[in-house]
């Protein structure tokens, strides 16, 4: 089966989580595979994108309900510039972070229902994994990796944070929970089995409706 348009796959996570690592690993897989992906991530490098990371660093400051329009601003310009015609091209958009993490680091300081409403006219991902990874963790992880810290890496928001993406993995059938406190190759395992399964699904419903179709009309002319 050919897909006329690319499967779109959103990595999510708490800052920590590895879901940068993961993105760049699942495309390494697909280009072994033979399917040609992109891997992108929000906030993006655009301008809009320039403007929240200023604000995640600390370089300049916004009420949180202003912050969360910004990221949908810079969403709307990211599905239309980016991953919209990417996927029209029948390539496969492996995105870092998407409108799961507006609703989860969002609902911190704003209500989740505002922010769904806000989020609502975006395109859902076809599939997408939560790395589940304890706070105590990410925080290691991050401090490792820098000595600064960002508006939401602290023990208590990002526990909020953990707490919110749970619910929304009970909420959206496409969100599917991944451990994350395991090998990088053992989550990526995780990761593919899902994704081929969704293809293998995909293909079944496609037969299984050219079949209703075959039939529909063998019964018409009958």
């Amino acid at each position: 089966m050919v897909r006329k348009r690319g499967l779109f796959i959103v990595v999510e996570g708490l800052d920590g989580s590895g879901s940068t690592t993961q993105c760049r690993m699942l495309k390494n897989f697909l280009d072994i595979k033979g399917i040609k992906s992109i891997v992108t991530k929000e906030p993006t490098n655009n301008l809009i994108g320039g403007l929240i990371r200023g604000v995640l660093t600390g370089d300049w400051q916004i009420n949180p309900e202003g912050l969360q329009l910004l990221f949908s601003a810079d969403r709307a310009h990211h599905l239309e510039k980016e991953i919209v015609p990417a996927l029209g091209r029948g390539v496969t958009v492996i995105c870092d972070r998407y409108m799961f993490s507006t609703l989860a680091f969002g609902a911190v300081d704003c209500g989740m229902e505002w922010l769904k409403v806000l989020n609502q006219k975006f395109l859902q991902p076809d599939i997408a994994f939560f790395l589940e990874v304890k706070p105590e963790e990410c925080i290691r992880r991050i401090s490792a990796g820098r000595d600064k810290f960002e508006l939401f890496e602290n023990k208590e928001k990002l526990q909020k944070v953990l707490t919110n993406y749970k619910r929304l993995t009970e909420e959206y059938p496409n969100l599917h929970p991944i451990n994350g406190n395991r090998s990088k190759d053992e989550i990526l395992r995780d990761i593919v089995k899902k994704v081929e399964l969704y293809l293998d699904n995909e293909k079944l419903t496609e037969q299984e409706e050219k079949k209703a179709v075959i039939e529909d009309s063998f019964s018409f002319h009958h």
